[in-house]
């Protein structure tokens, strides 16, 4: 559905909006209604169907690494090895299961949705209000509504009493939006419709009546529904990194094994040996164990993250954030505290700044730069009339400042608490005696109280309305009233909401309209929902690690571009309106998206095109959000990331990841974590592929040169040997890597280059030199023992020396472990005990090895014999040759880095 094919019902005069609605001023008759019904259906989002559980599983099974190891596993029945097929298809079934659960878990996002439209609402239906089930509401009907209410369906407002509604899921406005009947311009933003009211927000403060102008999926909840199941989830750099090598390996693996079946051929061997060379090279070549480690180490990096009060929804979400460049995030509650707080203090003699945080009573009041011990009488007047003239409460609910009524209010109650104006004494010694409520017509309040000075009239209201009524300023001057708006302007424009007090003596007892005019201008508070201070360092933190914030909200652009300014979101054009977007062509577009750090007043599609236009430059995209409104863009992004505390159900279930506490500094703590998972993937890559080649070197290396013997081939390892390296040895040495320490200067490196491959040519030189030491030491002390074992059967000869060539393989490994904690430097730099797990494993690996040379039960299984002392000394010796080599390879890169 094109948003833009939808009547804009917001710029439509009433009698307009029921004329093309077919709605009446008497409400619709029940036959009508169920006409209607029949013809467009029910008030109900369209749940999209999941994915069969076959469907999830067969996926998991495309892998085209996991087919090689399935035809591996069918070969070795078909050749009467069913042991081998049996530990093959182990693998398989595991990394399967892991998938499956992993994708079982996720993709609930639209079906949420639904969960916030109500069940019942209030409506005129022959003449008569009845309840009735929210899926009834038909195009045309008129609805009620009250505080508290949530909104059934989209609404073009008819009648209005003090109507503010929450709209913050849907806009990003994190305040209540007053609401009105007048018509507003066609191309308003849906934050300034103010003549509607959208399906699943919430009526605050009032009453209305509406007309229902869209149900369903034509509402603009529905619209977001429908951008979420057009919007595609973005593969992980990670699952594309290993997509993309497992096909490399995939395609090398079955050439060298075809070329092997073929060689075998040549030099006579029959079919059957020849199958089974290739086999056991394919065998050798495929880190079986790989995958396992990958989902290890991820497992563990989400742990980490959940102890840092972030839940990853997604195994391959962690290293993504590692990988990102640019991080989109919404601006309420995420990088600031969504709690309305007063910054100025401004009474036309003085101008205070108030520092505080948040709801505390605790802060500071500066004139010129110093701390003012006592507040002046003028700005103590001001104060108390805030602090009195409001309904705003606060309370203690489980360690937290809870807000009971409006912030803005909230905001007045707390600056007063900071000047040591406690509000719950003040209200008892001062109590209201009548009060004149907030209505939009009128905009403002006003309350009647006994003060020290008599009783008296207090007021506060939007500049333009108040200062009308004024006639004085609180010296007893004429007001200035030009000089206070140009002042109350001046707030605005940097992102402040404005309100004026004043006052007036009143003897009597009741207050109308009339008696709030002859009034005393006490000052202006303006407010702001401020930046949260830890987000201002986690924003100069992510630019020192290369990664751009850029800010993307539904609310006004002043509050926009002041926000950003504190958060140090310098953009030259200030804040870019979703009006502006739309008047760009694509070239335009993705130039002011590099281009821009601070949107404003953007839809649900703005987000999504800015994420996409993004993505599309390379870039790789971490969103953050809480409304309905994020929803599409989370999903889109390579990483969504969702708030915990603020967050919809629907913002929460299309993201990836989740912030428990709701703050932007959390992030910075992820991002840290996701690239010490992806430093710990690559040396796990490096540390498990180097075997891999070796053994296949090996084999390749005993099918063109080695004889026969007994009309069978010579084999160095066996292929159940061979998946012993691979998954008991590789996975028990490589599990370690996981909970390796970060890097030093971890946060002070650019992210990776998006697009650069996860097996680059670092990788695979240090898998050629390593894999080659393992093909050289193995080889080497197989034919010592082949020539040197004197007096012993020809087939126990032939064990002992697979025996010694699998037991210097594995030893190789566990020296090779030590050098690849870290890939550049040397293994001591990462400090010698700040992983004591490496040393566990080391020794859990020496123990297993014994036990496979020693064990009888497991020499009948993996066709194993017995060492002697001076053979394990000579595995041992071998293997130490490890650390010094790739030491000096090390060294050498470092030298030629430092050399460019």
């Amino acid at each position: 559905m094109n948003s833009d094919a939808r009547p804009r019902w917001h710029a439509l005069p009433l009698e307009e909006s029921l004329r093309v609605a077919q709605g009446r001023t008497e409400g619709l008759s029940t036959l009508e209604a169920q006409q209607r019904l029949s013809e467009n259906g029910p008030n109900l989002l369209p749940r999209a169907s999941g994915e069969s559980m076959l469907v999830l599983l067969g996926r998991q099974v495309a892998n085209p690494l996991i087919l090689v190891l399935l035809g591996s596993a069918a070969l070795a029945l078909l050749m009467g090895k069913p042991t081998d097929a049996g530990v093959v298809l182990s693998v398989v079934v595991l990394n399967a299961l892991i998938g499956f659960v992993q994708e079982l878990k996720a993709g609930r996002a639209i079906a949420s949705l639904a969960d916030m439209v109500p069940e019942q609402a209030m409506v005129l239906r022959d003449g008569q209000r009845r309840g009735l089930p929210v899926s009834d509401l038909v195009r045309g009907d008129l609805v009620f509504l009250q505080s508290g209410d949530r909104v059934p369906a989209d609404l073009r407002l008819i009648e209005v009493r003090d109507l503010q509604v929450v709209e913050s899921a849907l806009t990003g406005e994190s305040l209540p939006t007053a609401k009105g009947i007048p018509e507003v311009d066609p191309g308003a933003a849906l934050g300034d419709r103010t003549s509607m009211a959208f399906s699943g927000t919430l009526v605050a403060v009032g009453t209305a009546t509406g007309l229902v102008v869209g149900t369903g999926a034509q509402t603009e909840l529905g619209h977001i529904s429908e951008l979420m199941r057009d919007t595609a989830t973005v593969e992980t750099p990670l699952m594309r990194d290993m997509d993309r090598l497992g096909r490399q390996l995939t395609w090398a693996i079955l050439g060298v094994a075809f070329l092997v079946f073929l060689v075998g051929l040549a030099r006579g061997w029959g079919a059957a040996d020849g199958a089974l060379a290739a086999l056991s090279l394919a065998v050798a070549a495929i880190p079986e164990g790989l995958p396992a480690v990958i989902s290890i180490a991820l497992a563990i990096g989400v742990r980490r993250m959940a102890q840092r009060r972030s839940v990853i929804r997604s195994l391959p979400a962690v290293e993504t954030l590692g990988a990102t460049t640019v991080i989109c995030s919404d601006k309420t509650g995420t990088l600031t505290r969504n709690e309305m707080s007063v910054r100025i203090l401004w009474t036309g003699q003085t101008e205070v700044r108030v520092e505080g945080i948040g709801y505390s009573p605790v802060g500071r009041f500066l004139l010129d730069g110093r701390v003012l011990e006592a507040a002046p009488a003028d700005l103590a007047r001001l104060l108390q009339a805030g602090a009195l003239c409001s309904d705003a409460t606060f309370t203690e609910e489980e360690g937290r400042t809870v807000l009971h009524g409006d912030p803005t209010e909230g905001a007045l109650v707390v600056v007063a608490e900071r000047a040591g104006l406690r509000s719950r004494e003040l209200r008892d010694a001062h109590p209201r005696l009548d009060v004149i409520p907030f209505e939009s017509e009128h905009k403002y309040m006003a309350t009647l109280h006994d003060l020290n000075s008599g009783r008296h009239l207090l007021a506060k209201g939007a500049p333009e309305v108040l200062l009308a009524r004024c006639i004085r300023d609180a010296q007893g001057a004429p007001l200035d009233v030009p000089a206070v708006e140009a002042e109350a302007a001046r707030l605005a424009g940097q992102g402040m909401r404005v309100l004026a007090l004043a006052e007036r003596p009143f003897p009597g007892d009741r207050m109308a309209h009339e008696d709030v005019q002859d009034l005393t201008f006490l000052g202006l508070q303006g407010m702001i929902d401020p930046p949260r201070p830890e987000s201002i360092q986690a924003i100069a933190d992510c630019r020192r690690a290369g990664i751009t914030v850029k800010m993307i909200t539904g609310d006004h652009p002043g509050t926009a571009e002041a926000i950003g300014r504190e958060l140090g979101l310098h953009s030259p054009r200030g804040a870019v309106t979703g009006r502006e977007l739309d008047a760009l062509d694509a070239e335009g577009f993705a130039r002011i998206v590099r281009e821009a750090h601070v949107f404003a007043r953007v839809s649900p599609e703005h987000k999504l095109r800015i994420v996409q236009a993004l993505q599309a430059q390379g870039e790789v995209v971490a969103m953050t959000g809480d409304g309905v409104n994020d929803a599409p863009a989370l999903k889109r992004a390579d990483i969504g990331v969702a708030m915990g505390i603020t967050g919809t159900a629907v913002s929460r279930e299309a993201a990836d990841m989740v912030l428990m506490d709701d703050d932007f500094a959390s992030i910075r703590s992820a991002v840290a974590e996701g690239r010490r998972v992806y430093d710990n993937l690559v040396k796990a890559l490096a540390f498990a592929l180097p075997t891999n080649l070796g053994q296949a070197m090996v084999l390749l290396v005993a099918v063109l040169f080695f004889p026969f013997r007994d009309g069978t081939p010579l084999l160095p390892i066996l292929p159940v040997q061979i998946l012993w390296i691979n998954l008991v040895v590789t996975v028990t040495l490589a599990l370690p890597i996981a909970f390796e320490a970060p890097e030093p200067n971890l946060m002070e490196r650019p992210p990776r280059r998006p697009g650069e491959p996860l097996f680059g040519r670092f990788v695979a030189g240090r898998t050629l030199l390593a894999g080659s030491l393992f093909a050289a030491g193995t080889l080497g002390l197989f034919l010592w023992e082949m020539n040197q074992t004197q007096g012993l059967p020809p087939d126990l000869t032939l064990r002992k020396a697979q025996t010694l060539a699998v037991t210097t393989l594995a030893l190789m490994q566990a020296f090779y472990l030590l050098n690849c904690r870290s890939l550049k430097d040397g293994f001591w730099k990462m400090g010698l005990f700040t992983n004591p797990l490496v040393y566990g494993g080391i020794i859990l690996l020496v123990l297993l090895q014994v036990a496979l040379v020693h064990v009888p039960q497991l020499q009948g299984l993996f066709h194993t014999a017995a060492l002697d002392a001076s053979e394990w000394a000579k595995a041992v010796g071998v293997s130490l040759l490890v650390l010094p080599i790739v030491s000096l390879e090390k060294a050498w890169r470092r030298r030629r880095t430092k050399q460019r």
